[in-house]
């Protein structure tokens, strides 16, 4: 069975920079879509960053600015780089991941889910 694990959230102040990680124990990670999403209280989920096997990215608009997905093939670890952090940022970050390269695009249907890792930024 895949495993996701999330980790990297950590209470913050506003402007500082944060680096979450997920680590997949799934061999052909390098073939799947990956992604970033994230939760605040009381909100819908809503998708940060995707990126395919090829490597090309998808941001939301929100924050296309501030972040950066990436992914490390060889030890299995997709990254989220959040820079200049804001209070509206708070919330729990998941990583997703599907074999079907289309949820790089529609954001939805993902098969595989971390726990989450909590981010909180304070002004």
């Amino acid at each position: 069975q895949e495993q996701w694990v999330e980790s990297g959230g950590e209470s913050v102040q506003e402007g500082e920079s944060l680096k979450l990680s997920c680590a997949a124990s799934e061999p052909t990670f390098r073939q799947f879509c990956v992604a970033w999403f994230r939760q605040a209280p009381g909100e819908e989920r809503e998708g940060v960053a995707a990126m395919d096997r090829n490597g090309r990215t998808t941001y939301a608009k929100a924050m296309k600015d501030r972040v950066t997905i990436s992914k490390d093939n060889a030890e299995n670890i997709l990254y989220l780089q959040i820079n200049n952090v804001k209070p509206e940022d708070t919330a729990m970050y998941y990583c997703a991941a599907d074999h079907l390269f289309s949820r790089c695009d529609t954001w939805s249907g993902f098969t595989y889910w971390g726990r989450g890792t909590q981010v909180t930024v304070s002004s």
